[in-house]
């Protein structure tokens, strides 16, 4: 049998790893809330050190050395969770080796730079100043890409997304987007078809940002996120950040005339941070058995709390009393019924971050084919303007008024996250499905969300998603879980509902997909 020292030894050099990360994460969250201008080129260098500093230690043969020793524990069965930590370090190591120093260096150093040629040119709605950042991390992502090598009848693009979404392809994303399109289209027509529906405009009330700070606080605090080991910031684009064990930051941004819309970031962030914050980080940390599945694993808890949390009518009937209590003035008189309303208009719009579920997997659609085609030089960086706003019209019968509401609304891109966007809407299919099975498995679960009663929820959550880190394949996690693979047959099912709650009977066509 392996002895203790093997398995210490092992541990330490990933803990040593994951500080490293730490650190880095810090510098990262910090450029984005609090950091001064000024200071975004030597933090660019920083960032580039720890980064280096972490690949090397990864790529340490001393590493594979201890991996292949604790491999070698007869003891250790098929399904012994330790040894599917040690399929995933291996997989990490394989990995981190395809890439040279320089090039993670170099990585690191352009997406820092390249996130404040962001802010200033999305700012100033000036895509030409943020183009050739933008040709360089599209050539860096080719770079990086050759050098993972794509698998075996895949592509380029495949090698990226698999960092994001282990074993997922570019196929199987059109695979599962092609129904999806065509349903979502469909409620898109019948929409428009159906005329008059819910307003937003009864809560469309100016509130004090500092009022919606502690309404956002308490509910954050109310559904479970721990604020003992965590926090809520402010950023451009609201983000979380699973610092280190005890520390998981999130952040939203606030607009006085429109509260919900900081409501919804934050309940979407408070996903995020529930499940970094239920991770076995404190006995695990850096080993993968306390890391997220997946990406579409992560956004699939944000978008559960988000949707179909935060939009139904059992969570506004808890949230409206606190709603009238914490805002006050022009919110006094807003009713359950009326803001359970307003959180479900189907109203196109250019902003992926503000768009209402319907609409939203259109615009993560439009962002996976043309990085895809920027990746593959179908689409040159300098044609991406056009493209996007062609695309805008032809999806949602919308004008693009400038790029700062168009390709510059997004972060992803300014740090190198080509493959990502991919994520959010398998995110939204992997909720569904665990909406389902959360539901079929406490039937109660409804009715306790409208008296406050969120532990039933995240209890469910923790022992069946949290509590696995990357023990299980994304996929396979789902069929654990939902006793069925990934498809979008249940998004399809919960989104007709709505549709035809809100805008009346018939107004959510029916598609032809099976369903459980």
């Amino acid at each position: 049998m392996t002895t203790p020292t093997v398995w210490n030894e092992l541990d330490a050099r990933l803990r040593e790893i994951a500080r490293l990360k730490s650190i880095g994460t810090l510098l990262g969250w910090d450029q984005e809330t609090m950091m001064p201008p000024r200071a975004a080129e030597f933090r660019a260098e920083e960032l580039a050190l720890v980064a280096t500093l972490a690949h090397d230690r990864i790529i340490d043969p001393r590493l594979t050395e201890s991996v292949a020793a604790c491999e070698a524990d007869p003891e250790l069965g098929a399904e012994d969770a330790r040894r599917a930590d040690l399929r995933e370090i291996r997989r990490d190591i394989e990995r981190a080796a395809k890439l040279p120093s320089d090039l993670v260096r170099e990585l690191s150093e352009t997406s820092s730079r390249a996130l404040e040629a962001w802010k200033r040119a999305r700012a100033e709605s000036d895509f030409e100043a943020f183009r050739p950042w933008l040709e360089r991390q599209v050539g860096l992502a080719r770079r990086k890409a050759a050098c993972l090598g794509a698998p075996e009848g895949g592509e380029g693009y495949d090698a990226l997304l698999d960092e994001f979404e282990p074993g997922m392809r570019a196929s199987g994303v059109e695979r599962l987007f092609a129904p999806l399109r065509d349903a979502l289209v469909r409620l898109i027509r019948s929409v428009r078809e159906a005329g008059d529906g819910p307003s937003k405009a009864p809560c469309r009330v100016a509130v004090p940002v500092e009022r919606q700070r502690e309404l956002n606080r308490f509910v954050a605090a109310a559904v479970g996120f721990d604020f003992d080991a965590g926090r809520l910031d402010v950023s451009t684009h609201p983000f979380t950040e699973g610092v280190a064990p005890g520390d998981t930051r999130i952040t939203t941004r606030y607009r006085d005339d429109e509260f919900l819309d900081a409501l919804g970031s934050t309940l979407h962030e408070v996903g995020h941070g529930l499940y970094e914050q239920g991770l076995p980080k404190d006995r695990l940390a850096g080993h993968p058995l306390a890391e997220a599945a997946s990406l579409g694993i992560h956004e699939s808890q944000s978008r559960l709390w988000e949707n179909q949390v935060g939009r139904s009518r059992a969570f506004w009937a808890w949230a409206a009393p606190h709603v009238r209590r914490l805002l006050s003035g022009a919110a006094a008189g807003l009713e359950a019924d009326a803001l359970h309303a307003a959180v479900n208009v189907v109203e196109p719009g250019p902003i992926r971050v503000e768009s209402d579920e319907v609409t939203y997997n259109l615009h993560i659609m439009l962002r996976f084919d043309l990085e895809r085609a920027m990746l593959r030089g179908d689409l040159a960086v300098a044609d991406l303007p056009g493209a996007w706003n062609d695309r805008v019209r032809g999806d949602l019968g919308l004008e693009v008024a400038d790029d700062r509401r168009g390709c510059l609304q997004d972060i992803h891109w300014s740090m190198g996250a080509i493959g990502y966007f991919p994520t959010y809407t398998l995110g939204n299919l992997y909720a569904a499905q665990l909406w389902e099975a959360a539901r079929d498995a406490n039937p109660d679960l409804e009715d306790g969300i409208a008296h406050g009663e969120f532990a039933p929820l995240l209890r469910w959550l923790r022992e069946h998603v949290h509590a696995h880190g990357r023990r299980y394949p994304a996929a396979e996690l789902c069929r654990r879980i939902t006793r069925r693979a990934l498809d979008h047959a249940p998004l399809v099912a919960y989104l007709e509902s709505k549709v035809e709650a809100f805008y009346g009977p018939g107004s959510g066509p029916r598609s032809n997909t099976a369903r459980r």
